[in-house]
């Protein structure tokens, strides 16, 4: 058990080690539960030892959670990633392939919102590229309930709002 709780462990690692964002826990189990390696209960156990292993960081918003690599997270995975069969790697090499455009789409559109100290909730939209921000709104709301709309439309209209305001200002 201790053995194949590790692999899943190294393939969490290998395949964030093999794209340049971070990933969602659905995307992780995307690819995990789909192959049928392990259960939902022993994917989240996995995640929670890198994390307090200092093999991954996490990144919460309201409504979902990021995982990003950390240093020794990249060590750990370059100094073990033999112990991954190759048709493992193929596996998991294959999915992001096919899907880098749509993971990474996913993942660059950020939302959240939070209480300030004037009890009022500010909300904070983000396209982010390459680590670097495309747009940085911010907007600040009476409600939680306005927050979290504004939230929730930013994830799907994101791509129409960002052009609306670079064609108004340019």
């Amino acid at each position: 058990m201790n053995e194949t709780f590790t692999l899943y462990k190294l393939i969490i690692l290998y395949m964030l080690d093999k794209v340049d964002f971070p990933m969602t826990t659905s995307q992780i189990s995307e690819f995990i539960l789909d192959q049928g390696y392990t259960n939902y209960f022993t994917l989240q156990q996995a995640l929670a030892d890198m994390v307090d292993s200092d093999l991954l960081r996490v990144e919460n918003t309201h409504n979902r959670t990021l995982y990003h690599l950390t240093k020794n997270g990249t060590e750990t995975i370059r100094f073990f990633n033999k112990k991954i069969s190759p048709e493992i790697q193929e596996d998991i090499d294959k999915f992001l392939n096919e899907k880098c455009y749509e993971l990474k789409e996913e993942v660059s559109v950020k939302a959240d919102y939070y209480l300030n100290t004037n009890h009022e909730f500010e909300v904070r939209c983000q396209i982010v590229e390459n680590g670097f921000s495309l747009i940085d709104l911010k907007l600040t709301v009476p409600t939680e309930t306005e927050a979290e709309t504004i939230a929730n439309n930013w994830a799907r209209e994101n791509q129409e709002i960002y052009t609306s305001i670079l064609t108004k200002l340019l």
